[in-house]
């Protein structure tokens, strides 16, 4: 498989007071939400033709999406691109020298593997590369 855009995230202090926005204007309606406990979010995603939507609300005050909201407010979070083999992505991306989020992939949305490149190894935004399980 090519590697291809899954979604872009979006920061929010509350996904119920966001997704107004999305089903008033656009009509679209939302994924079951999510709360992922290890990362102190939840999230769920919109689904606008191709394009998948991600809104992250944070559950706890130390929860990256927390501090996001403390230091930047709602927003634009990040880009994810699919890929088949995430260890072989980190491992690359390790062995190139880009700075990544952590040293191992971790669970995401889904069931799905994730690991992060560090804005300054991106162009200044937050990557976020994604593995389904099969």
């Amino acid at each position: 498989m090519e590697p291809k855009i899954d979604h872009i995230g979006i920061a929010v202090n509350s996904i119920e007071e966001a997704f107004k926005l999305y089903r008033d204007l656009l009509h679209v309606e939302k994924s079951v939400e999510e709360i992922l406990e290890d990362r102190g979010i939840k999230v769920t995603f919109l689904y606008i033709k191709d394009v998948r939507i991600e809104l992250m609300e944070p559950l706890r005050e130390d929860s990256e999406i927390s501090n996001f909201l403390k230091k930047r407010g709602e927003g634009f979070h990040h880009i994810a691109y699919q890929v088949d083999n995430i260890k072989m992505v980190l491992e690359n991306a390790k062995k190139r020298g880009y700075k990544t989020l952590s040293d191992e992939p971790n669970r995401g949305a889904g069931g799905s593997l994730v690991f992060f490149l560090h804005p300054k190894s991106a162009n200044g935004i937050l990557t976020e590369f994604v593995e389904y399980r099969k």
